[in-house]
């Protein structure tokens, strides 16, 4: 406890000063979080947590009683106030760190940069520490970045390496070092392959923009670029144009599975799908709304329909037809119903004879 520390007038005049301004550094303690927090949100940055905390007066006191002397004032002691940025990302850290040095002033001389340490167990200690200030407040305060693989690491070593109330035998320290050194690779390896995600990215988005759909390979990612030039704009408004009928847009992503399953490889095929059977789908949608007085349809209605005619124009059938709409609305003995009207339906329209 604070008050069984063993202090001199000096350090005690310190640790008043604390105890005196303690409102304060939480007030400024939860400003400077949020601040952090909303820009680094703004940013667009997805972090792990952001920590923030205010030094107790125990351990303020434990500070002052081991190394004292060497504060001329509460001032000279930067970490009263301390936050921590644990990102999921070894260059996300960099980053933060820049947010940050727009955000404060920063103290360069007292700020370390220990992710430049190169010992083998040294893993857990790369943190970036940043010594900071802000107009208006006459005292220091400290910011520390790190990943969370380094965050994880850095407390299980401290948990095993010094409360343990033991020496630790040293061959624990070397497998220690050995496992750090393992996440230290990990770490650069889900930096390294984010990285190659993103240029993947935009490899696609450039392909698809450029209309070189047939080497996109059909995923998630291509799809959603795809989807982003309205490839079935043109049919679904013709079939609007039935009944005059308002669009509906809604989200077309789940088709990406039907396509997936009927066998499609690529955004070519997807493309090769609206180019061939645009006529057919119109054909469909013309028997299930031309005689009714529906003025809204769905965005979905033309893959669908492409899809249906698809099916039935390839041989697929009834139960390719329900696995459909398995797919996109969930199993249901309704499908199965849907399914068999249509393929019933269908075989007297001109599409099938064709």
């Amino acid at each position: 406890m604070a008050d069984q520390r063993i202090l001199d007038a000096h350090c005690s005049s310190i640790l008043q000063e604390y105890k005196d301004n303690l409102p304060l550094f939480r007030e400024v303690s939860e400003q400077v979080y949020n601040n952090l927090k909303k820009t680094l949100s703004d940013a667009g940055l997805i972090l792990a947590a952001i920590e923030c905390r205010v030094k107790t007066e125990d351990s303020l006191a434990g500070k002052l009683e081991l190394k004292g002397s060497k504060y001329a004032s509460l001032k000279d002691i930067t970490d009263i106030i301390g936050l921590r940025v644990i990102t999921f990302y070894t260059d996300d850290v960099d980053k933060v760190a820049s947010a940050v040095e727009r955000m404060f002033t920063i103290d360069w001389a007292n700020s370390i940069d220990k992710r430049k340490a190169h010992e083998i167990d040294s893993f857990g200690y790369l943190s970036l520490h940043y010594i900071c200030s802000m107009p208006d407040f006459p005292y220091r305060f400290e910011i520390q970045m790190r990943t969370i693989l380094q965050h994880a690491w850095a407390n299980m070593n401290h948990d095993t390496g010094y409360k343990s109330g033991v020496e630790v035998p040293r061959r624990y320290f070397r497998n220690m070092s050995r496992l750090a050194g393992m996440l230290e690779l990990i770490d650069d390896e889900f930096s390294k392959i984010r990285s190659e995600l993103t240029d993947y990215r935009r490899k696609v988005q450039a392909l698809v923009a450029s209309g070189n759909l047939d080497e996109v390979a059909l995923d998630g990612d291509a799809f959603r670029s795809y989807l982003n030039l309205k490839p079935f704009a043109n049919l679904n408004k013709r079939i609007a144009s039935v009944n005059q009928a308002e669009i509906q847009e809604v989200p077309l992503m789940p088709y990406l599975a039907v396509f997936k399953g009927l066998g499609f490889k690529t955004l070519g095929d997807v493309a090769k799908l609206i180019k061939g059977y645009s006529d057919a789908a119109y054909q469909l949608a013309c028997y299930q709304i031309g005689l009714t007085d529906l003025d809204i349809i769905s965005s979905s209605l033309g893959p669908q329909d492409l899809c249906i005619t698809y099916i039935l124009k390839t041989g697929g059938g009834k139960a390719v037809i329900k696995y459909m709409f398995d797919t996109l609305n969930g199993p249901s003995p309704s499908n199965e119903a849907m399914a068999d009207f249509l393929a019933e339906q269908a075989k007297d329209l001109p599409f099938m004879n064709q």
